[in-house]
Parts: structure tokens; sequence; C-alpha cells
């Protein structure tokens, strides 16, 4: 499925944890990832180790061992340049009783892009990516949103025209949402990275509540249409664009999947059906987790997609 493998690996503590002994191997492989992470002078239970959302495959006394494939596990998939990188956490639960505080690690594979990954229909203005049955876009787009933009450079407070689409193929109706979506400088999203959050809390667009950014009235379910107010973002001119895009049952909107606005003198208001804005009152707070679903209704897919370089100017 993928060409050319980059590097594989990339580890940060993100929490001050007890003096640990160990070691993590990670071997990315085509569409698999090997790791093993190995204990020679701790307490630690290896059996508490998450790659993700998976177990480990094999364990003994000192050691955790994973061999998971690379659509398992909640990996997170950015298609950003000539790489395309796939994230997730390698984390420690702990118990509560235990010595040994919960820690995480990243867990980074790097490659490089097949030419046949996605068909490069505009660059940088618009790409596309492909998930299973189902073909995620997202671009800058005219003024009208009738097209694709013939230029990435915008007036400092102009608005920059977003559009996210899924096309659906045989699959039944679903409808496109902007789950989280951050301006960065750097078109990767590392830990160390500087970012603006423009939409946060499944779905509420923050950025709505300063500026003149809003969403579009839909033309259709499988779309989204987003105006971004034009800003200079960490002293520089260039910004970059990281969202999740959602596809999701028309028919299952909740707190946590949503695409909710802030309008002036009214609060929040939920783009497909203000009568339900209620669905929004928690994005000044924290929209927490919904029920789960039957399995034979959850329908979302989640697709991680980046535009930019965006040029942003004085005049």
């Amino acid at each position: 499925m993928m060409a050319l493998f980059l590097c594989c690996v990339l580890l940060l503590s993100l929490a001050v944890v007890m003096s640990v002994n160990a070691d993590m191997k990670l071997d990315c492989k085509s569409d698999f990832v090997t790791l093993v992470w190995t204990e020679s002078e701790s307490e630690a239970d290896t059996s508490l180790f998450r790659l993700g959302s998976c177990l480990p495959t094999s364990l003994t006394p000192t050691q955790a061992v994973f061999s998971v494939n690379l659509n398992d596990c909640d990996f997170r998939r950015l298609v950003s340049g000539n790489q395309l990188i796939y994230t997730n956490d390698l984390i420690y639960i702990s118990s509560p009783d235990s010595v040994i505080r919960p820690y995480a690690h990243p867990v980074v594979c790097a490659y490089e892009r097949p030419k046949d990954w996605y068909p490069l229909i505009y660059d940088p203005e618009f790409n596309t990516y492909g998930q299973e049955d189902l073909v995620f876009n997202f671009g800058i787009m005219n003024a009208d949103f009738s097209g694709p933009a013939e230029s990435t450079s915008f007036p400092l407070g102009s608005i920059i025209p977003i559009m996210a689409s899924v096309e659906q193929q045989s699959h039944q109706p679903l409808l496109l949402l902007l789950e989280e979506c951050v301006a960065s400088s750097t078109p990767q999203l590392l830990p160390e990275s500087n970012i603006y959050p423009i939409i946060t809390n499944k779905g509420c667009l923050v950025d709505s509540k300063v500026t003149r950014s809003k969403f579009e009235p839909r033309q259709r379910p499988s779309e989204i249409h987003l105006s971004l107010q034009a800003f200079r973002f960490a002293q520089q001119n260039e910004v970059y664009i990281h969202c999740n895009l959602v596809a999701w049952d028309p028919n299952g909107l909740d707190n946590t999947k949503k695409a909710c606005q802030y309008v002036k003198d009214k609060g929040w208001e939920l783009l497909d059906d203000p009568a339900y804005s209620g669905l929004c009152n928690c994005c000044d707070s924290s929209c927490g987790s919904r029920k789960t679903r039957s399995a034979s209704l959850r329908t979302d897919r989640v697709q991680n997609a980046v535009l930019g370089p965006l040029a942003i100017t004085d005049s």
C-alpha cells in the first residue's frame, strides 16, 4: 500500500514519571507496526501498557509487545506535502495504588507518500484523501465556493473560503463535520508546535466568538463550508490549517457530533438545525462523550487533513 519507508519513531516523554529503566523499539513496516517496550529495573506492570486503544499482543514480566495494523489502534493519519505520517501514543495507564504514575510516549511512523495515494487535483489549494470506501476532499475555494481558489495568498482580515466534503460512493448518506481545527506555523503538528484553536470541543467554531469566521449554510449534507477570517499566527506570514474531518450519520447529531457557531446577540447556534442549538450549550465548557450507539448504526469515519502553506499579507 505504501512506498518508501523514511523514518519511524519520535520519542518524547509527556509526563514526569518516576525513574524507569526502559527501552522502546519501533519497526514501521508498509502497513503494520511492531513496538517492543522493555522494562529492566521497574515495578511497572507490562499488562497496563496500551498502544492507542490496543492491548499488548504478547507479554512477559519485563516486556510489552504490540504487532498491529496501521488501520487499528486509533492511529491518526496526516498527509502533509510528500509525507504520509501515522501517529499514536504508547500509554501506561497505572493502577490507582501504584507507585508509578501514568505516562505516555508519542509514536510516529513517517513514509514517503506514494504518487497514487490520492489524486492531486490542485496543489496546494485542494487535496483529496482516500479512506476505505470514502473519499474526503479538503481545499481552499474561490469567494462563492464555486471552484478551487487560484491563490493561497490572503490579505490580513480577509475571508478564507474553506470547503470539506466526503464522496459517499455506495455508502449510506453521510453528514460531513469538522470535529477539530487548529492553525499552526508548521505543516506537521508536533508536541512543541504552537497552535491557534479554530474549532474545538467536538465541533464548536470558537474562532467565531472573536472574529467574522462562520459556517456557511449547507448546500448538501456531505459538504461543509467555512469562512475563516485571515490572521497572522505566531509572528509568521505562513499558516497551515489542520483539521479532523468526520463523516457521520445525519440522524445522529449530539453534543459530540455537531457543527456550532457563535452568533452575536444570540449565542451558540447549531448549523444544521437552530431549533436544536441546545446541543451547543457545552461549547463554553466541555462536550462529553455520548453513550455508545449500536455498532450497526456507527458510521463515523475520521480523516486528518492539512491545508497550506497559506500566505497572510498586510495588504
